[in-house]
């Protein structure tokens, strides 16, 4: 989270849903300079989401992690009592209400009777469906999912979900002001999950099953995935990584975990066509991604420049203390 300055659309947002992602996600905005209002079911819940910002302001700034005026920008947010407050007069409304398809309805249908025409709405959602999640509003165009993650303040990954009605104007504006704030929207197709919690989901269940079949204990699971290719992710995503280490070596590897335990493994077609032309990533100067010349030869000098940082910092920081947990 970086404190900036407003410059554009928009100057006044509503957060509808004062709970941990909807007061992290109106931290979020007050770092950016906004005007921030947020209502919750009733003006006392209004009002301690409203603390509930401040107080996360307060312990981050004692804790040295962002300038004391933080503080004084979450102290200017405005609890309101209804959501016909909150929305009067915002540009972009956020609504963060609990995950459940009905309360959503409800809320959208309460947020649009009381917005102007050219207001945006988005829904935080982690897995809803958007199309259907539109279905209650009579204008969807001004309708999109916004799926930031926990704690939203600091992750940097924002989903921006176009559902099948949305405007592309709309969707071009709402990353336009999520990069403003420092974060790095991704435009993703409504589907069930979007694309971070498919990917989050596949590898929890995968690493329960190596806690079932006796392979490894939860504790040494997250050693290895926070040691190994976790240690690569704030970088390079999957498809990247597999460029750097070779298709036909990730191809041959899928095949043995697809002889060994079954069809939850494959080769993807995505991967299987690309080594069959010869295009194995980054040795072969073209895979997943097309490289210029000389482009490998940079990538992987910068990704030693990187990883030698992480590694770096990871032995200045305090090693994590979690009491391990015996049985199942």
């Amino acid at each position: 989270m970086r404190l900036v300055s407003s410059s554009g659309w928009p100057d006044v947002v509503a957060v509808v849903g004062g709970g941990r992602m909807g007061s992290g996600i109106a931290e979020a905005f007050v770092a950016g300079g906004l005007t921030v209002r947020i209502a919750d079911a009733g003006p006392e819940l209004s009002t301690e989401a409203r603390q509930r910002v401040i107080d996360r302001a307060r312990s981050q700034v004692a804790a040295g992690l962002i300038d004391a005026e933080l503080i004084h920008r979450a102290e200017r947010v405005t609890a309101c009592d209804s959501i016909a407050a909150a929305t009067s007069g915002a540009e972009l409304v956020l609504e963060a209400v609990a995950e459940a398809i009905e309360v959503k309805h409800a809320v959208l249908a309460e947020i649009e009777q009381a917005i102007a025409e050219d207001a945006v709405i988005a829904t935080n959602t982690s897995s809803l469906p958007v199309e259907q999640l539109a279905e209650t509003l009579h204008r969807p165009t001004r309708f999109l999912g916004m799926h930031w993650f926990n704690p939203p303040e600091w992750t940097p990954g924002v989903e921006v979900v176009a559902a099948p009605g949305t405007d592309p104007a709309v969707v071009e504006r709402v990353v336009a002001f999520l990069r403003k704030l420092g974060k790095a929207p991704a435009v993703v197709r409504a589907s069930v999950g979007f694309v971070a919690n498919r990917l989050q989901m596949a590898l929890l269940c995968e690493a329960a099953r190596c806690v079932e079949d006796g392979i490894a204990t939860p504790e040494e699971i997250d050693e290895v995935a926070r040691s190994s290719f976790g240690f690569r992710l704030p970088f390079f995503g999957p498809f990247q990584i597999a460029d750097m280490a070779g298709l036909d070596v990730y191809a041959a590897v899928m095949q043995q975990h697809r002889d060994g335990l079954g069809e939850r493994f494959f080769v993807p077609d995505l991967l299987r066509d690309r080594v069959e032309r010869g295009e194995t990533g980054t040795s072969s100067g073209a895979g997943l991604y097309a490289y210029e010349a000389g482009e490998p030869e940079r990538l992987l000098g910068e990704r030693d420049a990187r990883y030698a940082a992480l590694a770096q910092l990871l032995e200045r920081l305090p090693p994590q203390r979690f009491t391990p947990r015996s049985g199942p």
